[in-house]
């Protein structure tokens, strides 16, 4: 088999999966080899096609300048391919287990196109053994051949940072691995040619894969760690952030913040680990502590606002609360998984009218998935409370007062990520 496997120059690569990792990968690779960008989103090929990219990773001219680039929902198209990437999501369903249908049905895809000494890499978060015990029997069902006789498959975790300008997919160290030695060689070459801050070559696809989950998954709990501590010192009636300044003067503390916890990454892969940890009999307690602290989060936020308006003498019945941000983080059109739904749906239940304000995400796609509109332009002087909740650059350059100039004379300003200093806002977490 190792004479079959394809040389560098050879290579034709197809990546399954347009979306924040598998973009960025395609205009990447795109330099060195021939690339084919594969999605089952026609709406998504034919705005690339035209130079526009919703998640904002690439830009116009970059993607009107695309040579050995070809966008497609033909899976047809992939024929031609011998090295395929699926850059697919793997989210969780609403009792936070794993849901491997996306990548199923992109197996399925390569396994009808497969060819003998072909490689496949997988990129999507999965717990340890998915890749082996879950994915290879769809390729070889469908293709009808025998993985390390017909073909290889490897595993290369995405690191992909949304929104983040400066640590690009070629910046950030990429682990790659692969189902023999000489698999894992020809992969680890492939990912070099645009790595920039270079690649480290698991031993196995198992530990790549138990490394993507421990990533996000010691984020996880560093986050919970100070949510904790923010409730905790909040309870007491000391500023968490001004704790956090001064034992930041230590030379080993972790710069770590207290806040929501949503995305594709960090509030999901965690119960990749745990659901394949409860399979073989382990309980993983510590990790999913976190996970519910973090999970409440939005719960507890509304919670601290409710009650700072009783203290202020503002009823919350039909109080006018506007919020400031919806993405699942600040600087990025992403609103998987974003937990700033949760302050929403616990302010309405409280009787609270809530407006929206985030112009960096797609007004469309939050009422097709969350069932609530935005607003385009907030009023001044007409809310009882305003909460910047995700501080995007265009809240930012506002000041504590501009940012007070939403309220009526009588209102409550909560900085939700302690983006201003103590004392400009009336609650910070």
């Amino acid at each position: 088999m190792k004479n079959l496997l394809p040389k560098l120059n050879d290579i034709h690569i197809g990546i399954i999966g347009l979306g924040y990792v598998g973009l960025p990968l395609a205009v990447e690779f795109e330099k060195h080899f021939r690339v084919v960008g594969f999605d089952i989103d026609v709406s998504r090929i034919n705005e690339l096609s035209g130079g526009f990219d919703k998640t904002h990773e690439v830009d116009q001219e970059r993607l009107l300048g695309l040579i050995n680039l070809k966008f497609t929902a033909n899976s047809e198209d992939l024929e031609k391919c011998n090295f395929y990437i699926i850059t697919v999501p793997t989210p969780v369903d609403k009792h936070k287990q794993p849901n491997l249908l996306p990548l199923y049905s992109a197996s399925e895809i390569v396994g009808r196109v497969l060819k003998v000494g072909d490689i496949v890499v997988y990129e999507s978060t999965v717990y340890p053994g998915a890749t082996e015990d879950d994915c290879v029997p769809v390729l070889e069902k469908v293709s009808g051949f025998k993985l390390n006789k017909d073909f290889h498959v490897g595993y290369s975790p995405e690191r992909i940072n949304p929104g983040d300008k400066t640590r690009t997919v070629r910046d950030i160290k990429k682990i790659t691995s692969g189902s023999t030695k000489e698999s894992a060689k020809c992969i680890d070459k492939v990912y070099k040619k645009i790595i920039i801050a270079g690649t480290y070559l698991a031993e196995s696809i198992r530990v790549a894969e138990a490394a993507k989950v421990v990533e996000n998954t010691q984020r996880d709990l560093n986050i919970a760690l100070m949510n904790e501590l923010a409730i905790i010192f909040n309870r007491l009636g000391i500023d968490t952030q001004s704790v956090l300044d001064a034992a930041a003067t230590k030379w080993n503390f972790l710069p770590f913040k207290p806040g929501l916890v949503g995305g594709h990454c960090i509030g999901v892969d965690p119960y990749y680990l745990t659901h394949k940890g409860q399979a073989i009999g382990c309980y993983p307690e510590i990790i999913l502590a976190g996970r519910r602290l973090n999970d409440g989060m939005g719960s507890y936020v509304s919670g601290q606002l409710i009650r700072e308006m009783g203290r202020r003498g503002i009823p919350a019945k039909n109080s006018k609360i506007l919020i400031l941000g919806f993405a699942f983080k600040e600087d990025c059109p992403d609103i998987r998984n974003t937990r700033v739904v949760d302050i929403v749906h616990e302010l309405q239940d409280s009787g609270c009218n809530v407006d929206i304000h985030d112009p960096y995400v797609d007004a469309l796609q939050v009422k097709d998935e969350y069932g609530i509109c935005l607003i385009e332009n907030p009023k001044k002087g007409s809310y009882d409370a305003v909460m910047l909740v995700v501080p995007h650059a265009i809240f930012k350059v506002l000041s504590a007062l501009e940012m007070r100039e939403y309220g009526k004379s009588k209102h409550i300003f909560f900085d939700v990520k302690s983006i201003y200093g103590q004392g400009e806002a009336d609650l910070r977490l």
